[in-house]
């Protein structure tokens, strides 16, 4: 069985209570490029470093257990970048692992999604238009 590689860390999603608040903040205290893409939509604003990024959600504020300091303001999930070659292996690999995934096609990129063992949501994406197209110089 062959191993897939990663490439490095493509981006970690946050759920935020203020999405503008949020990405202002990320763009003053570290710089990032705020990105967001018609074919998205509102969400997720991309705050972009080269080619590392934080994805900003909209947090569930009108659930009746919300706790501010925790529950639905968190870390969504974090996802590794791989190559096209690789995510094939990946594929491959975790039916080889009888590992549940789901994949998803956000229009720059594709992507497998699972839970690790404790339940955190892990990412394997690969970009599938020209880097050019979306990774901006900052």
């Amino acid at each position: 069985m062959k191993d897939f590689k990663i490439d490095f860390l493509d981006h970690i999603a946050i759920r935020v209570k203020d999405l503008d608040a949020s990405a202002a903040w990320y763009e003053k205290v570290f710089g990032f490029t705020r990105n967001q893409f018609d074919e998205w939509g509102e969400y997720p604003i991309f705050m972009m470093a080269g080619k590392t990024g934080i994805a900003l959600f909209p947090a569930n504020m009108d659930d009746p257990e919300l706790n501010p300091a925790s529950k639905n303001i968190k870390i969504d999930h974090f996802a590794f970048n791989v190559t096209r070659e690789n995510m094939e292996l990946a594929k491959q690999r975790l039916t080889q692992l009888n590992i549940k995934f789901v994949m998803k096609n956000h229009h720059y990129f594709e992507s497998i999604y699972m839970d690790d063992p404790d339940g955190h949501c892990v990412e394997l994406t690969t970009i599938l238009v020209s880097e050019k197209e979306f990774y901006k110089p900052y």
